[in-house]
């Protein structure tokens, strides 16, 4: 199926076009001709490499760093840094070590859960005889 220009690039972006039927961001060079084409995906931290960027932070605060500097010498975008906060604030890595054992455990209780129901309704099934 062939989309037409107004629907494949919906989105303009600074840096080029957004396509819809594909997700990826066509990027233009000073010519205008398309140069690149990469996925739409941010770097992932690991919760143990945020929480030492939330302490670095404070340490430049300290030190009398505005938050806008010290965000921007660790190398991320203050509204990341704001988000980081917000969930991982105040965590020392015994807390974050024991969160990340009680969401583990979680998911593992939530699949038994999953499975014995499943089971269950295959055996009131079988035992109603609508096999």
């Amino acid at each position: 199926m062939r989309h037409g220009t107004r629907q494949l690039f919906g989105e303009r972006t600074r840096h080029g076009a957004w396509c819809s039927a594909t997700g990826l961001v066509l990027r233009r060079q000073m010519a205008g001709f398309v140069s690149a084409v990469d996925r739409m995906a941010g770097k992932r931290e690991k919760p143990e490499d945020i929480v030492l960027k939330l302490r670095q932070v404070e340490v430049l605060q300290g030190q009398g760093r505005s938050t806008a500097e010290a965000v921007r010498q660790i190398g991320v975008t203050v509204q990341s840094y704001y988000l980081w906060r917000k969930e991982y604030g105040g965590m020392s890595r015994d807390q974050l070590k024991r969160l990340k054992e009680l969401e583990t455990e979680n998911t593992r209780l939530r699949r038994a859960v999953s499975d014995l129901t499943l089971d269950k309704m295959i055996l009131t099934e079988a035992a109603q005889g609508n096999f």
